[in-house]
């Protein structure tokens, strides 16, 4: 919660659970709505699924091209070089790793088990990575 604190505010989240212990945009958009085919306005807020279907929900953030997205810092992979390296204005990534938390909002007992990074798209987005004071080495790319 402390990052979106952070960040925000934001308009939409699009990936937010059906049941979720706090917001973190003004409009939400749980898997029932499914996130993807909706259109997305104002400043977005994205924590994809992980996995393979984290490509398809970085595509449409880059092409929105309004918020930050929350990702493991899988580097080397395609989906990383093609809607990250290439697309986005900036990245933080983050010092340590990550504890998630459950939706009843309880600190998950293990860390995320990876590396993560902020993504930036947008101008207004980088500004908000490099001054937000999270802990970890911020890199502007456009």
């Amino acid at each position: 919660p402390n990052i979106t604190e952070v960040l925000g505010p934001f308009d939409l989240d699009p990936c937010s659970p059906i049941n979720r212990p706090w917001p973190t945009a003004k409009k939400h958009f749980t898997i029932e709505d499914d996130g993807l085919i909706q259109p997305w306005e104002g400043r977005v807020w994205l924590n994809p699924p992980y996995g393979p279907e984290t490509a398809k929900w970085l595509q449409k953030m880059s092409e929105h091209n309004n918020g930050i997205a929350l990702i493991f810092a899988r580097t080397e992979t395609e989906m990383f070089h093609r809607w990250g390296w290439e697309k986005a204005s900036a990245m933080l990534f983050l010092e340590g790793r990550l504890f998630f938390h459950t939706v009843d909002g309880t600190r998950a007992k293990n860390n995320a088990g990876g590396p993560s990074v902020l993504i930036a798209y947008g101008e207004a987005n980088v500004e908000k990575l490099k001054v937000c004071g999270i802990k970890g080495q911020f890199v502007f790319l456009r």
